[in-house]
């Protein structure tokens, strides 16, 4: 989706104008890939613009950056105050954030030595992910050629850039093939995850989701779904899956902060029933708590400053 310009980009603790945010061609993370990054989102509520599990979402920053051994040169209360002044900055009710934080100039090679880290973090308009009618209509899969990283070649569990280009190289691959997103396999042939979401399958009475031993990142998104699943009686489970038990899914929904709940309509021209029932109730009441309507999670909506 293309990127909507909002007036700035707060950069190393300033506000730079959003065309002026830019970075040295021989920066250190361009050229290996060793930056962290998150995606949150800020909604529209009642009280003004929240940012819904921003504590989360720096906190799995931080521990991105401890996994790459990248020495983050501001706090956590810092970074959160700052994604908070960039989102009252736009003027949105309604945004998207991305903080990054990376290795700049100084040293070209693979050390990192003699390279700082620079933290940066944006605000735009962005809608779902996957389509706005993403949720009821549902979006057709591809199991990809791509595998998924393993855990002693590239952490899953840190959000480093370098990771990204497995999943570019899975969505490319989809979308040439005439699908809306990709499902990855691990190298032993489980389900692991989308290119940029966990997947959920309903199978029987039980709604499971990949372990994080299968390469699946432990998502945010996928901690709430989980939640609210409790809350509404849905019987959710942490389990290997193959491809053939999503072939054979009763329904299929993916989550993430910028696809936040969408359903699966096919996989691999697999017709799957959609929206299931666990799928719509937890849509709706995912829509619900990100906006602050359910009082027993407002704490995940922290007021922009």
């Amino acid at each position: 989706m293309p990127i909507t310009p909002t007036p700035n980009i707060w950069m190393n603790g300033e506000m730079v104008p959003w065309d002026q945010a830019q970075i040295h061609v021989l920066s250190h993370t361009l050229h290996y890939g060793t930056g962290v990054f998150e995606g949150i989102r800020a909604y529209e509520t009642a009280d003004g613009p929240a940012i819904f599990r921003l504590r989360e979402h720096i906190e799995r920053l931080f521990n991105s950056a401890r996994i790459l051994n990248m020495p983050m040169p501001y706090s956590i209360p810092e970074v959160i105050q700052a994604c908070k002044d960039v989102v009252a900055d736009t003027g949105l009710s309604s945004c998207y954030l991305r903080p990054i934080a990376y290795f700049g100039y100084g040293e070209m090679g693979l050390s990192i030595e003699h390279c700082k880290t620079d933290v940066a973090i944006a605000a735009w308009p962005w809608g779902a992910y996957l389509g706005d009618d993403a949720a009821t209509k549902g979006v057709r899969m591809k199991i990809s050629s791509w595998k998924r990283h393993d855990h002693n070649i590239m952490p899953p569990a840190s959000k480093t850039t370098g990771n990204y280009a497995n999943s570019t190289l899975a969505k490319m691959e989809a979308l040439a093939a005439g699908y809306d997103e990709a499902i990855m396999l691990n190298s032993a042939g489980l389900v692991s995850e989308c290119s940029g979401e966990n997947i959920f399958a309903g199978l029987g009475d039980v709604v499971y989701t990949p372990p994080t031993s299968a390469g699946a990142l432990k998502g945010i998104t996928q901690d709430t779904v989980a939640a609210l699943a409790d809350d509404l009686g849905i019987n959710i489970a942490v389990g290997e899956m193959t491809r053939s038990d999503l072939y054979i899914a009763d329904e299929i929904f993916v989550v993430g902060t910028a696809a936040e709940v969408s359903a699966v309509n096919s996989v691999d021209d697999r017709a799957i029933p959609c929206p299931g029932p666990a799928t719509k109730a937890i849509a709706e009441a995912y829509a619900e708590v990100v906006r602050g309507k359910n009082p027993k999670y407002r704490s995940w909506n922290e007021l922009a400053s």
